[in-house]
């Protein structure tokens, strides 16, 4: 992790997500502390899944499968609006984003870190072209939710934590993007 990207800061909430804090992105994960993320799950017309596969550098699940995209908004920047901000960003999309739920998870993630995060997750349906940074994403797939089903729960080391529980546990609120 690049040492701008250790001293980020976090947005650290309360588990309504309220703000009560504000903390450097490596020390939360380091401490497990409940900080405000987003996730967006692209689907297209056809109802199949953008997946990114993360860069093997990535500080933590690095290589592995996982939703569009994902990120921490900014101190003072709304989750929506952190949303399409990343998805530009790591993914070369910009498409208007509906927010699909909001989840709190806690996971061990490797590296001595914890990802301990209550989430915004955003969805749209989107069939244009995806032109990942590199430095991001290693790759990026469209996949059936059948074939995604059969997947994760075959081979879920494959996948990141956060993304194996959004569509396992959450499924039918993603696929309310494609309707």
């Amino acid at each position: 992790m690049r040492h701008e990207e250790e001293n980020e800061p976090l947005v650290l909430v309360d588990l309504e997500d309220r703000p009560i804090g504000i903390a450097p992105k490596l020390a939360v994960h380091r401490e497990g502390r409940l900080h405000r993320a987003i996730s967006v799950v692209l689907r297209d017309s056809a109802g199949r899944f953008l997946l990114q596969k993360r860069h093997p550098g990535k500080y933590h699940s690095g290589g592995l499968w996982t939703n569009t995209c994902c990120s921490h908004p900014r101190p003072g920047e709304e989750p929506a609006a952190a949303a399409r901000r990343r998805l530009a960003e790591e993914m070369g999309i910009e498409v208007a984003l509906a927010h699909l739920l909001t989840t709190i998870y806690r996971a061990e993630v490797g590296n001595g870190l914890i990802e301990h995060e209550l989430v915004h997750v955003f969805g749209a349906v989107y069939d244009g072209p995806v032109r990942p940074d590199p430095q991001e994403a290693e790759d990026f797939a469209w996949v059936s939710p059948e074939q995604l089903e059969v997947d994760l729960r075959t081979r879920p080391e494959c996948y990141s934590f956060w993304f194996r529980l959004y569509f396992l546990e959450h499924r039918p609120r993603l696929e309310l993007c494609a309707k």
